[in-house]
């Protein structure tokens, strides 16, 4: 029923063979054979694989052997654990984007300031991404090109305006960690974006020299300097939303969905609207807060264009933004949208982080951002509409490869959240993502 509800509220009869499902990396006689009808992308693995992955299930639940040793109770054995959620041995289980020496890296990378620590952490990065990511198949035509001059690129202070934190709530992440991101985006000139938890209200004023306590650390601040986010999200919850709120936004996102949990909204248990997070929420403290699965009022296009259209009269200055979810199909939706009047649209990739969301929703759920990417950069191109709207992604975004790659498919900004938080000094214990 929890499946079924991620795309709307309907009578069960409804979603009999409706294959609401999409394929990817699955061979063309599997889906023609058993799948007839089914959208998908890319070729990959026939009957002959799958047969293998069943009998190697197969040998772990009954593994030739002999009588067990001594001391073993033979009523609580358990089957290996494979690292689908957690980390194991690199060589007999699931391969994991974030390994412990490639955050070890990071760290010391944005420590000290180190580029021999960044070039190990971007060199081992990107060969966990040719075994991981649909761009790490990609290759760069470098010997087909000219160079172009290098007073035709921007310079580094400008392409790091370009960037932005993604949407993370407070409250999924404590008060010290949303603050260090809006106040290292807003240096930079970047953006980073409050998440659909609100913020308090005394972030909105700029900050004077001195120091700042947060948590058990002592923060430098310069003069200017602020942690107000300039990106304010408005997800299907509305929670935390006020006029004062809106208006103190540069950029307003609405959450159509998220790419790591299509069609389910945030989740924040009722032990965790305590204190703060309740009041910057405006919510009842001890009362679990969803943002439903369907966005409340968002059934067609003409409904989201009139929330941007309510958006725009709210904050007549703002960009208003929409994340959307890739998937084959996408582009005539985001086509649909820029119609709709939204300056900015996201594609959110499958691969991106959720503290909010139980294990079992977080896989087999949504698509690569390099597939939405380049399938609603080619349509508004087709349509006529790609100079309409500012194309930014999302989704495990980590080295200058992953950039430059999202770039070239057609994005124009980027959106990063694990790795920022790992740098502040997340050491992924794998419980929330």
């Amino acid at each position: 029923l929890k499946v079924m509800s991620k795309m709307g509220i309907s009578c069960l009869q409804s979603y009999k063979g409706a294959q609401l499902f999409q394929a990817i990396g699955l061979g063309k006689d599997v889906i023609h054979k058993c799948f007839a009808g089914c959208k998908w992308v890319l070729n990959g693995v026939g009957f002959d694989i799958l047969a293998q992955d069943m009998l190697e299930f197969h040998n772990q639940a009954y593994p030739p052997r002999g009588p067990l040793p001594p001391l073993v109770d033979t009523e609580v054995e358990e089957l290996d654990d494979f690292g689908e959620y957690h980390f194991r041995s690199i060589h007999d289980s699931e391969i994991h984007m974030n390994t412990p020496d490639v955050i070890y890296k990071m760290q010391e990378a944005a420590r000290e300031n180190s580029k021999e620590a960044y070039k190990l952490f971007a060199e081992w990065q990107n060969k966990i991404t040719e075994q991981t990511e649909i761009r790490g198949q990609l290759e760069f035509c470098v010997e087909a090109v000219d160079a172009i001059p290098l007073d035709e690129v921007e310079p580094a202070s400008e392409i790091v305006k370009r960037f932005c934190t993604g949407a993370v709530s407070f409250g999924s992440i404590s008060d010290e960690a949303h603050r260090a991101m809006a106040l290292a985006m807003n240096r930079v000139g970047g953006k980073s974006n409050t998440g659909e938890g609100g913020e308090d209200p005394l972030r909105f004023k700029p900050l004077h020299r001195g120091t700042m306590e947060a948590g058990a650390a002592n923060w430098e601040i310069f003069e200017g300097d602020s942690v107000r986010s300039k990106i304010k999200q408005v997800a299907s919850g509305r929670f935390g939303v006020t006029a004062e709120y809106v208006a103190n936004a540069d950029e307003i996102q609405i959450k159509l969905a998220q790419g790591a949990k299509p069609g389910e909204g945030g989740e924040l248990p009722g032990y965790k609207v305590i204190g703060a997070i309740a009041t910057t929420r405006n919510a009842t403290p001890g009362v679990g807060l969803i943002s439903p699965p369907p966005h409340h009022d968002m059934y067609s296009i003409e409904d989201v264009a009139q929330l941007i259209m309510d958006l725009k009269n709210a904050n007549t200055t703002a960009r208003i933004s929409v994340k959307l979810v890739a998937r084959i199909g996408i582009g005539v939706i985001a086509s649909g949208v820029v119609k709709g009047k939204a300056d900015h649209l996201t594609i959110s990739g499958m691969s991106g982080g959720t503290g909010a969301a139980k294990w079992s929703s977080i896989k087999h759920c949504g698509l690569p951002w390099e597939i939405g990417l380049a399938e609603t950069h080619q349509t508004l191109v087709l349509n006529g509409l790609r100079d309409r709207v500012t194309l930014q992604t999302d989704g495990q975004v980590r080295t200058g490869r992953d950039i430059v790659m999202a770039m070239l498919l057609g994005a124009e900004e980027i959106a990063m959240s694990t790795a920022p938080l790992i740098t502040l000094g997340c050491i992924m214990m794998r419980k929330c993502h």
